[in-house]
């Protein structure tokens, strides 16, 4: 009786009653997910499980995700969605080799459709009587409104308001939003995953929520069956048997005037050793996204783009082949790339957890196939990939940005950034508390650009010029030949980011310096609240009798290396200084290679491979190369 009594409620608390619901909302966070889940009749362990996947229980400060999804229930708002799509935006060549430059890619029409995922807002608010700006700010509102759909969800599938957390299988898969039935499943598959082990955690605004484990919990799958969702497409696709993926394939056709496009077939690892994975994010959509991989005309493909609400993954282009992706080709040509749909900062600030977790498998089976190791000079953002010359260091783009939090990303890679080394160890690994460290940024809002943004959780920390608050950003003379750094949101030419590992090159209380583009670069790194962690390992420093050491944006061979045919591709020094006494860590050997792919033809492609050594290192925001006989290599203890 007293369940039919609450669902009578439910039904007619959108008309009637929801000024009273109000006058009762819970105290936090933990209490509104009890409330919600007792008054929709969903058991509280799937409202948890189901809000976990997709926002880890945060807020967000009321910001959209990368597809327009709003609080701790990611409740999709129409209204929120641009439909904009500035894909590889700016200057940068994406192919980045000046022996074939490409021209701007051409102005891209603006995609009208808005998907059925994007709306989910608008039934939440039916269901529950709440404004769509309370469903967007208030999370007892917004948790509330899940709730509901879980439950409309439920008697739409002809399931029972059940106490079993099983039972809700179907209508846990429909809230992914996914239309293939694989990523509905992934999806359903993670949120009962998490309830099976439990959760526990501090949200981005201090509220401490719990899912206590529900172990030996039974998965009612029958209902994915009702769904109508399409079936998983078989076509070879590279991705780890865990995840929804599919094959979706980039153009490769001839142009006109001896052009072609958009990638270059190779026969990777034979010819070349894949050492690194970049992570992009699209500053876009995710179905917009695709069709740009789809134009043999756009001048940029990647390999994988990874959806925001679900986490599925479409393959455009084979591990073996080259994507223009990174911006430099020597980088291209031993990289694979994935996009993930979502924006640095532009109308969208966070990114799922069904998109971090899978696109952590995918980068994990990556890595393992290809032997990639996995670490932050290995696994880098796009905004880490250096500049080629001197003049093409100020267009490389930024992406995914200071929001993007690498720490959870390794964690569910199964290779947690850890401390190595005592207090005073001779190297340090960035790693702030992502929840709580929020650095002042500006430049979120396009229309307002110098608006300041709201308060987020950010994966890096500023550095200046002496220690102390008030101090000038230090210097990025590349990405400002005249100018200072910046505080925009887009500018990373004084940030060091989770995961790097830099040579420390002094201490004064709460602040430590390291060594960085040429410079001592401070941060606030209190012992009560640690930004950085020790990281003992290999640094290089000049030789013994060297002022200074040229530093590289690619490991091309001598000139000698060249057969006769393919012409010399210079390997021009950056405008970087590295001088005596500064130390910078060192990420391992660097492959001295050029591939020359200029043409259709797989057959016309060449690797030229030299005597030089070079390495690679830590040198700033970005990774750079020195040549093995200008430096010498030591233990940082």
């Amino acid at each position: 009786m007293r369940r039919l009594l609450a669902i009578a409620v439910v039904a007619i608390l959108p008309l009637t009653n929801v000024t009273a619901a109000r006058a009762q909302e819970p105290a936090d966070r933990q209490q509104a997910f009890a409330a919600a889940a007792e008054e929709f009749q969903v058991p509280q362990s799937v409202l948890l499980g189901v809000s976990y996947l997709e926002s880890r229980w945060d807020a967000h400060a009321g910001q959209p995700s990368s597809d327009a999804g709003f609080g701790p229930m990611h409740l999709t708002d129409a209204a929120a969605y641009t439909g904009s799509n500035h894909h590889h935006e700016g200057e940068e060549d994406a192919r980045g080799d000046e022996s074939r430059p490409l021209p701007a890619p051409e102005e891209q029409p603006e995609p009208t459709e808005i998907p059925a995922s994007l709306r989910t807002m608008e039934r939440a608010a039916e269901l529950t009587g709440e404004s769509h700006e309370r469903l967007r700010t208030d999370d007892a509102a917004n948790i509330r409104g899940g709730a509901a759909l879980l439950a409309d969800y439920q008697k739409a599938l002809g399931a029972p308001l059940s106490d079993d957390p099983g039972e809700w299988y179907g209508a846990v898969a429909k809230y992914s939003g996914a239309e293939e039935a694989g990523a509905a499943k992934f999806f359903a598959d993670e949120v009962f995953t998490t309830i099976e082990e439990g959760a526990e955690r501090t949200t981005d605004d201090g509220e401490r929520v719990r899912l206590p484990a529900v172990p030996g919990l039974v998965r009612i799958e029958k209902w994915l069956e009702k769904l109508g969702l399409r079936p998983p497409r078989a076509d070879g696709v590279e991705c780890p048997a865990s995840v929804s993926c599919e094959w979706i394939p980039s153009a490769y056709q001839q142009l006109p005037n001896g052009n072609y496009g958009h990638y270059d077939l190779a026969n990777r690892p034979v010819s070349q050793k894949i050492d690194y994975i970049i992570i992009h994010d699209m500053e876009g959509y995710f179905l917009p996204s695709i069709r740009l991989n789809q134009d043999p005309n756009y001048r940029a493909s990647w390999q994988y783009s990874i959806r925001s609400a679900d986490g599925h993954i479409a393959q455009h282009i084979k591990s073996k082949d080259v994507a223009w992706q990174a911006g430099n080709w020597y980088i291209n040509a031993k990289s694979i790339g994935i996009e993930h749909e979502g924006f640095l900062a532009e109308g969208s600030t966070w990114y799922t957890e069904a998109m971090y977790r899978s696109s952590a498998r995918l980068v994990r089976y990556l890595a393992l196939r290809h032997g990639v190791p996995l670490d932050r000079a290995h696994i880098l953002g796009h905004d880490n990939v250096p500049g080629t010359l001197p003049t093409t260091v100020r267009q490389m783009h930024e992406d995914p940005g200071p929001f993007w939090d690498w720490a959870h990303y390794f964690r569910l890679m199964g290779a947690p950034l850890h401390q190595f080394g005592g207090p005073q160890a001779g190297s340090i690994m960035i790693n702030p508390d992502f929840a709580t460290n929020k650095p002042y940024f500006y430049g979120c809002d396009r229309k307002n650009p110098s608006a300041a943004c709201p308060p987020l959780p950010a994966g890096t920390v500023w550095l200046r010029t002496e220690p102390r608050a008030d101090a000038p950003l230090v210097k990025d003379i590349g990405k400002h030949p005249t100018g200072e750094s910046l505080y925009s949101v887009y500018d990373h030419s004084a940030r060091a980011s989770t995961g790097q590992r830099f040579a420390v090159a002094d201490r004064q209380g709460d602040w430590t310096a390291i060594w960085y583009l040429g410079q001592k670069a401070w941060f606030h790194n209190p012992a009560g609240a640690p930004t950085a962690i020790p990281s003992m390992g290999l640094v290089v420093t000049p030789k013994p009798g060297k002022a200074t050491v040229p530093v590289y944006g690619r490991a091309y061979p001598e000139q000698e290396a060249y057969p006769a045919g393919i012409p010399y591709q210079a390997v021009t020094p950056l405008q970087y200084t590295f001088s005596a006494g500064e130390k910078y860590t060192l990420a391992g050997p660097a492959a001295t290679e050029y591939y020359r792919a200029v043409t259709f033809n797989l057959e016309d492609h060449k690797v030229v491979r030299g005597k030089t050594k070079y390495l690679e290192i830590q040198f700033g925001h970005r990774v750079m190369f020195v040549k093995a006989d200008d430096v010498q290599v030591s233990f940082s203890g």
